[in-house]
């Protein structure tokens, strides 16, 4: 994630989503170069107009030279179902789309992600079962490491869920401010600071005026995913 100095990841109307540099940009596709999949929210994909790609042949070249496919993996989470059929997304076909929901989605809902998607997951209460879900990556699709974009949202469901082993910070030198900016984490969120994700200083690294920073989990809560 990339984020301001005041810790906002897009401004209080969400016109505005990418304001790192080219070098942010660069270490993001190098990170999904090392990734099985890219996972992303529905609102993130349709208000950004991602389309989860590798960044280019550079980076498909050093995703094969990894073992990896060309392009990784993309999955969307949408609890709703609520995925617009003219979102971008849909447009390039280059790898599997799949989603990720849950039995809020009406039957009229999963009927259109089954026409547009290469798969949906859903999750069988109203709320989506994390470990359920990746469960199901791992098994059907083989997905060991896999990259989370946002939006704050998806974010936030796995980090309480202790999910995320290694966080990806670039701090901007920027500010946004607004009560309505989302953060890097939004949702429910925690009420004790004893319920924090907590994680460790591992690297960090000054280019311009960004700041680069490289956070992981002690220890991983979480066996089988890296």
């Amino acid at each position: 994630m990339a984020m301001t100095a005041d810790g906002k990841i897009a401004t209080s109307t969400r016109s505005v989503h990418t304001f790192g540099s080219a070098r942010d940009g660069a270490n993001l596709h190098a990170l999904r170069a090392t990734a099985d999949a890219i996972l992303c929210g529905a609102r993130t994909v349709e208000e950004t107009g991602a389309t989860m790609g590798n960044g280019g042949q550079r980076y498909g070249m050093a995703r094969i030279r990894r073992g990896l496919r060309e392009h990784p993996l993309r999955v969307v989470v949408s609890g709703s179902g609520t995925i617009s059929p003219d979102a971008e997304i849909w447009r390039h076909r280059f790898s599997p789309i799949l989603v990720l929901t849950t039995r809020r989605a009406s039957r009229a809902r999963l009927d259109g992600l089954r026409t547009l998607a290469d798969g949906v997951w859903v999750s069988p209460g109203n709320t989506l079962d994390w470990a359920a879900a990746l469960a199901w990556l791992r098994r059907e699709h083989g997905v060991r490491r896999l990259v989370c974009e946002g939006g704050g949202e998806v974010n936030d469901a796995l980090f309480r869920g202790g999910w995320v082993d290694e966080l990806r910070l670039t701090l901007c030198p920027l500010v946004f401010g607004g009560r309505d900016a989302p953060g890097i984490a939004g949702g429910i969120g925690v009420e004790k600071i004893a319920e924090a994700a907590r994680f460790e200083l591992r690297g960090f690294r000054r280019v311009g005026d960004e700041f680069f920073l490289i956070y992981r989990r002690p220890r991983a809560r979480r066996p089988g995913f890296h």
